[in-house]
């Protein structure tokens, strides 16, 4: 798994600084390799999620074994890993056309915005308050997380929400849990996913209150789905600005989630 993550440094997707542990919490065996003469030269993630649900990432060969077949013998073996299943991913622009020769559809851009700075959260709302995520109930948090994702991933989850280097806070309300976020340190700067929230208010607060409280430097980034107004308008008012994008691809219907509260994406290796 590390070296997965070393390889997705080089290509300058800058993974957190955690990833490579709190990655094999979802799914310890959907971590893939590629070997030539017992050194590694390529790696796939095919994570498998319960309820039909899996999702590919991480596909990357070194530079130098490009062309020669090692790809696509990756390839193969993460959709055969996933065989069954409704298959999602965050395809780069180059290969979109490839993904769709597998069978994936383009359900929606992800939009990647960056800011080296935000303005300060301001006061609380008198009907929110903010707490760490891991001072929250965690069957409230299961919960709540899956109405955004198309299956439950508690392990994946509990890692997540207590990784060094990061900081995970809800909003709740007299309701119980509005919103989640969680902001974690990366090789450059911060990255701001999930962020799930009941209203482009409270995830706005969630955003704020996240990048005060990052531990370092650098930029804040927040990869937002283009099918949710909202978020892009949040992105757009605090001064963020396009970095990056991927289409969000299935190979089968798009789940059926709340993608009006998704402000954030989790990660794009995992979904």
């Amino acid at each position: 798994m590390p070296y997965a993550i070393q390889l997705a440094a080089a290509e300058g997707w800058n993974p957190g600084l955690q990833d490579a542990a709190t990655f094999l919490a979802a799914d310890p065996e959907g971590f893939l390799m590629a070997e030539l003469e017992g050194e590694p030269v390529g790696c796939i993630s095919a994570v498998s999620y319960p309820g039909g649900f899996g999702f590919i990432g991480l596909y990357i060969v070194e530079r130098e074994y490009r062309g020669c077949g090692i790809g696509r013998a990756l390839w193969r073996k993460a959709m055969q890993r996933l065989r069954g299943t409704n298959i999602g991913l965050d395809g780069v622009v180059a290969m979109q056309d490839t993904y769709a020769k597998s069978g994936f559809k383009l359900a929606y851009r992800n939009v990647r915005y960056t800011a080296s700075d935000l303005p300060s959260p301001g006061t609380l709302p008198d009907d929110i308050r903010l707490m760490p995520a891991a001072d929250v109930p965690f069957a409230d948090l299961v919960a709540y997380d899956r109405r955004f994702f198309p299956s439950e991933r508690q392990a994946f989850l509990r890692a997540w929400i207590r990784q060094p280097d990061a900081v995970a806070l809800t909003a709740l309300g007299r309701e119980g849990l509005r919103g989640l976020g969680v902001l974690r340190r990366c090789r450059e700067g911060h990255k701001v996913g999930p962020l799930f929230a009941d209203s482009g208010e409270i995830a706005k607060l969630l955003l704020l209150s996240l990048a005060s409280q990052r531990n370092s430097t650098g930029p804040v980034m927040l990869d937002v789905p283009e099918v949710n107004p909202a978020a892009v308008a949040l992105a757009e008012e605090a001064g963020m600005q396009v970095t990056f994008e991927t289409a969000r691809m299935y190979t089968g219907d798009p789940p059926l989630v709340d993608l009006g509260g998704i402000f954030g994406v989790t990660t794009f290796e995992l979904g």
